[in-house]
């Protein structure tokens, strides 16, 4: 995607160490399957794991801020880890499966190339897989029961984390984008599940916020973060 350099040098300013994942199959890396993003949550949760090994970190004050498919793995780490003490996403995807299979499809097959097939290439099986798991992959896929059970809308009571959201009202007009509705339909079941959560929308943005509306959301990411990250100081 776009990288988060500039999200990065903005909270840097303000203070913060800032890393960022170096997800399997993505960039350089090496590849690696993650079923319905299971593999770039583990990653996550592996650089949280990681950080006593930093002299400069505060382990025990970490927040994370995802965009899009990182606003998507955010959440799915929010139902699994209690480590985090602040979480804020912009233009997440939806927090159920069956929305991002119903929007993009399931995985891309090594025959099937992304905005021709409808296929999601976010989705990543190496093509070294037994058949079986690939199978059972599909199968998956295509069961609501077993999607309920993966999605993280359904899992919300897990939830320790304060939330911040921030949605453009334009977003969700491009094949990659995601649709405006997703973000308030978490917002609004996280409120259901008696979890802290904020959202803020902005008129005209699209998936990529631009101008001072781009300056709005960071300065609001770095209050919420001193809220949260800063009241041991």
């Amino acid at each position: 995607g776009a990288g988060t350099w500039q999200q990065a040098e903005f909270l840097t300013q303000r203070g913060y160490l800032t890393l960022a994942p170096d997800y399997r199959s993505w960039g350089s890396s090496e590849s690696g399957p993650s079923f319905f993003h299971t593999g770039l949550v583990a990653d996550v949760l592996n650089l949280i794991a990681s950080l006593p090994s930093l002299p400069q970190a505060d382990a025990s004050r970490v927040g994370l801020w995802g965009h899009s498919m990182g606003g998507g793995i955010v959440t799915k780490v929010l139902t699994v880890s209690s480590g985090v003490k602040a979480a804020v996403l912009h233009a997440p995807n939806s927090a159920n499966d069956a929305d991002l299979i119903a929007r993009w499809g399931p995985v891309c097959l090594p025959d099937q190339q992304p905005l021709v097939d409808i296929c999601n290439p976010a989705e990543l099986l190496p093509d070294d897989l037994p058949r079986s798991i690939v199978e059972a992959y599909f199968s998956a896929a295509a069961d609501p029961e077993m999607l309920g059970q993966i999605a993280p809308l359904y899992h919300l009571d897990n939830v320790s984390t304060p939330v911040q959201i921030h949605i453009g009202t334009a977003d969700g007009t491009g094949v990659a984008d995601t649709p405006p509705g997703w973000a308030p339909k978490l917002h609004e079941a996280l409120l259901e599940a008696g979890k802290e959560s904020t959202l803020f929308s902005y008129a005209g943005q699209g998936h990529f916020f631009t101008g001072s509306a781009w300056t709005e959301m960071m300065s609001r990411t770095a209050d919420f973060f001193d809220t949260y990250l800063r009241q041991q100081e």
